[in-house]
């Protein structure tokens, strides 16, 4: 008997931030069942570099728009209806946040400080992500936010 092999699924996502009076706040949405607090992320479509896919689903998810950070800030593995995905992270530093966007009636977004985001998402290593990422960044912005 063979076994069958699960195919890794490749997708990218943003952690939408903004500094808001000194401290940073991430833009946390929810899964489309409202069951799960997320981040923006999705498929990566072919012919499209993970960055670019990534700031097309926080445009859609979210509503967000602003500059990719090209430099992926890590990955995580999730698993969902017998799949596994394996999602590129990159930081999507918020220039502008609309009221009308493709999924607005779909999800609930809320902007929250770094600790607050990090016991919110489901997934631990996302979780290592945002810690990561963030601890250093907090600490910077202490001299210069």
């Amino acid at each position: 008997m063979s076994r069958k092999v699960s195919k890794v699924l490749k997708q990218s996502g943003v952690i939408p931030y903004r500094v808001n009076n000194g401290k940073i706040e991430i833009l946390l949405i929810t899964t489309r069942d409202f069951q799960h607090w997320v981040i923006p992320k999705g498929d990566i479509p072919n012919g499209m570099s993970p960055p670019d896919s990534a700031a097309k689903e926080a445009w859609e998810e979210a509503g967000v728009i602003g500059q990719v950070d090209a430099n992926e800030l890590g990955t995580y593995k999730y698993r969902k209806r017998g799949k596994i995905y394996q999602v590129k992270m990159y930081l999507l530093p918020v220039e502008m946040l609309s009221e009308d966007y493709p999924e607005a009636s779909k999800r609930k977004r809320q902007w929250v400080q770094v600790n607050k985001a990090i016991r919110r998402v489901k997934f631990n290593s996302l979780k290592r992500i945002l810690k990561g990422f963030f601890y250093v960044k907090s600490h910077l912005c202490a001299f210069r936010c």
